[in-house]
């Protein structure tokens, strides 16, 4: 379970750093310290609410083939921006994109921590 949080927390922190680093339309105006609390509180809302997200919307992710699962994500990036006014998405691609590399990030750290890899 502490493994599992630490993994969340650490693709949270590396999937913002990477999307600020690579996707236009992102700002972040506060300090390397908020950035790593940001990250901490998106591994954590990864790691705590969606397993619970995702079981309430069990019937419509069997409809929609998973799908709907991004749409969690994408909630949950979009949050983060409501949390912390120093993070700043200009229009919805770029959170879209967020959502995806965090996604990236999570899947070979996820594997890593398996022993799959």
């Amino acid at each position: 379970m502490i493994q599992a949080l630490l993994l969340h927390i650490l693709a949270g922190i590396a999937g913002l750093w990477v999307a600020l680093r690579f996707v236009s339309g992102i700002e972040f105006t506060g300090s390397n310290q908020q950035l790593l609390l940001a990250g901490l509180i998106l591994g954590i809302l990864n790691a705590i609410l969606k397993p619970l997200l995702d079981l309430v919307t069990l019937p419509i992710r069997i409809l929609t083939l998973g799908l709907s699962s991004l749409v969690i994500n994408f909630v949950m990036v979009w949050a983060l921006e409501l949390f912390f006014s120093e993070l700043n998405f200009m229009g919805l691609l770029p959170i879209l994109w967020t959502t995806l590399i965090i996604w990236a990030v999570t899947i070979p750290l996820s594997l890593l921590s398996r022993g799959k890899v």
